[in-house]
C-alpha cells in the first residue's frame, strides 16, 4: 500500500520537525506543521534591533550533507535557498594566561597549533583522531538514523559500543590519549555544545571530532534563522502547510490512537499520525495529559536527568572587530570545578566559560555598517537546581559577562555597545515549554542514550511519534535531523500498510 491520502501533523518547527515535515511531505504524505512561535525555527529564533539580526542559536553548523538530502530527496538543491559559508578557524579557544588555540581541519596549521600549544602530543592527538573516526562510524553512520524501540536493538549496538568504551566520559577518554591540559580541554569541549557534560558524557560523543573535521563547521548566510526560514520555503514548495503562533494545546485519543490536534485559537484537525518536536515532559505531561499514558510519562521522565540552561547575552556593537574570529571558547580558570557547579551542585558560580559568537566576522549582513553583532553564552543549571530569581540576577550576571569579554578582548566594550539584552532560563521555559529551562533536552549520559532516550515512536499510542532533541540521536543541528531521518522512516512504513 501507499502512504498517499494519509495526512500527518508535526507539532513544532524546530529543526527536527522541520527535516520531518519535509522528509514526509516528500514521501506523498500531506503534512500539516504547527508552530507556538510567530517564527518557525524552535530553538533557532531571531530578533531584528536597530539593525542587527539576533540569533538565538544554534550557531554552529556542521555535517551540512544531512541538509542537502532534505532537498535531494525531491530533486531540489539547498543552494536555491540558503547559502552555506564556511567557517575557519572552526573555533580560538582562549585561557585566561592569554594563550590562543586555532581549531581547523586544516592539517599542516592543527599540527602547528598543537605543537605550539601541547609540544609531545602531536602523536597522541592522532592517536585520539583513530578513535574519534571509530566511534563516528559506528556511532553515527551506523546507528546515527536507526531506530532503538526495544532492549534487543540496544543489546545487539552493544558490542560496538564496549569496542569504544562507551562508558567512559570524553574527558577521560581524550586524557587517555594527550596529557596537554589545554589540549584535553580543546578536544572535549565539543559535548557542552549539546548538553553535555565533558566529564560525563559518554565517549561517543568524541565523534563530534570527526564530523567537524570532514564536514567542516557553516555558516547560513543572513543567520541560522535563514536555514530554518528555507526549510519552510521548501516545504511549502513540495505542498506542505505551515501554522505559525498557534500553540497546541492537546492531541485527542481513542484507545491507543492520536487522533485529532487541537490548538489555542480552536483550530482542530484528524490526522493519520502525529508527531511532537515539542519538549518531551511538555509533550508528555500537556500535549498527552488527558490521557493515563501521558501522564505516566511525565511521571517517569521527571525522574531523568535534565541537561542544563543558558544564560546569552547579545549585544551590537559600534565598529568591526576582524580580530576576532566568528567562535570563541574564552575558558574560565577552572573546568572540572565549574562543570561541577553547573552539572552537580547547581549554583552560579563567580567564574565561567563564555562562548562568543561573532558572526559579522563572516557575514557583515548581520549589523548595519560599520557596526559587529554578539553573543556571549555561559552554561547555567537548570531551574530545578538553580532556583534563583533571573529578573534581578539576570542584569548583574549579564554585566559580569560583558565585563569579562571587555577585559580580555574589547577594552571599551560598555562604551561601543549599541544595543543589547539577554535571555535567560526562564525565558526558554516560557519561549519553548522547556522543563525547567532546559536548553537540551535530556542529558546526554550513556543511561539516557540511545533506547533510553525518549523514542521515536510511542511504546503505547502507536501513530504518536517523536523527534527532536529529546530522542535518539540527542541535541545539535546533525543529532535532531538524524532523528527526523529515523521518525519519517517509522512514519512513511506505517502509513504505508
Amino acid at each position: 500500500m501507499s502512504a498517499e491520502g494519509k495526512r500527518a501533523c508535526v507539532i513544532g518547527a524546530g529543526f527536527g520537525g522541520l527535516a520531518l515535515a519535509i522528509r514526509l511531505q516528500a514521501a506523498g504524505i500531506k503534512t500539516t506543521l504547527v508552530e507556538a512561535r510567530d517564527k518557525p525555527g524552535g530553538r533557532a529564533y531571531y530578533w531584528e534591533r536597530d539593525g542587527f539580526t539576533f540569533d538565538a542559536g544554534p550557531t554552529v553548523i556542521t555535517d551540512p550533507d544531512c541538509l542537502k538530502e532534505l532537498w535531494a530527496l525531491s530533486g531540489h538543491d539547498i543552494s536555491a535557498d540558503v547559502e552555506l559559508m564556511p567557517v575557519s578557524p572552526f573555533y580560538r579557544l582562549n585561557w585566561p594566561d592569554g594563550v590562543n588555540f586555532d581549531y581547523s581541519n586544516n592539517e599542516a596549521q592543527l599540527r602547528a597549533e598543537i605543537d605550539r600549544v601541547a609540544p609531545g602530543d602531536y602523536a597522541g592527538y592522532e592517536d585520539f583522531l583513530r578513535y574519534s573516526a571509530g566511534v563516528f562510524e559506528e556511532g553515527y553512520v551506523k546507528l546515527g538514523a536507526k531506530p532503538f524501540l526495544d532492549f534487543p536493538s540496544m543489546i545487539k549496538a552493544a558490542p560496538a559500543l564496549m569496542k569504544y568504551q562507551a562508558w567512559r566520559s570524553v574527558y577521560s577518554m581524550v586524557s587517555s590519549f594527550v596529557k596537554s591540559e589545554k589540549l584535553r580541554e580543546a578536544l572535549s569541549f565539543h559535548t557542552l555544545l549539546v548538553g553535555g557534560n565533558p566529564m560525563t558524557t559518554s565517549a561517543i560523543y568524541a565523534l563530534i571530532h570527526k564530523l567537524e573535521k570532514d564536514g567542516g563547521v557553516w555558516w547560513a548566510r543572513g543567520g541560522t534563522n535563514r536555514l530554518a526560514a528555507a526549510m519552510v520555503r521548501h516545504f511549502e514548495r513540495l505542498g506542505g502547510e505551515v501554522r505559525l503562533g498557534d500553540p497546541v494545546v492537546r492531541v485527542h485519543t481513542i484507545g491507543n490512537r492520536a487522533t485529532e490536534v487541537e490548538t489555542a485559537s480552536g483550530w482542530k484537525e484528524r490526522f493519520s499520525a502525529v508527531a511532537s518536536n515539542g519538549d518531551l515532559m511538555h509533550t508528555y505531561r500537556d500535549l498527552l495529559g488527558g490521557t493515563k499514558r501521558g501522564s505516566e510519562q511525565a511521571r517517569s521522565l521527571s525522574r531523568k536527568h535534565f541537561s542544563p540552561s543558558l544564560f546569552v547575552v547579545h549585544f551590537g556593537l559600534e565598529g568591526s572587530w576582524p580580530g576576532i574570529p566568528h567562535h570563541m571558547i574564552l575558558f574560565g580558570p577552572r573546568y572540572k570545578g565549574l562543570l561541577d557547579d553547573i552539572y552537580e551542585h547547581g549554583v552560579l558560580p563567580q567564574d565561567f566559560s563564555i562562548y562568543l559568537h561573532h558572526p559579522t566576522v563572516t557575514d557583515p549582513s548581520m549589523a548595519p555598517p560599520g557596526k559587529s553583532t554578539f553573543y556571549a553564552l555561559v552554561p547555567v543549571a537548570h531551574m530545578g537546581k538553580l532556583a534563583v530569581d533571573w529578573e534581578q540576577v539576570g542584569p548583574m550576571l549579564e554585566k559580569r559577562i560583558l565585563d569579562e569579554v571587555g577585559r580580555r578582548l574589547i577594552p571599551d566594550i560598555h562604551d561601543r555597545i549599541v544595543t543589547k539584552f539577554h535571555y535567560a532560563p526562564k525565558d526558554f521555559a516560557t519561549d519553548l515549554s522547556a522543563h525547567m529551562g532546559s536548553a537540551f533536552s535530556l542529558e546526554p549520559v550513556l543511561t539516557q542514550s540511545a533506547y533510553f532516550r525518549g523514542h521515536n515512536r510511542d511504546d503505547v499510542i502507536k501513530n504518536f511519534y517523536l523527534v527532536g532533541a529529546g530522542t535518539h540521536p540527542g541535541a545539535g543541528i546533525p543529532g535532531v535531523v538524524a532523528s527526523a531521518k529515523t521518525t519519517a522512516g517509522l512514519m512513511i512504513g506505517d502509513l504505508s500498510e
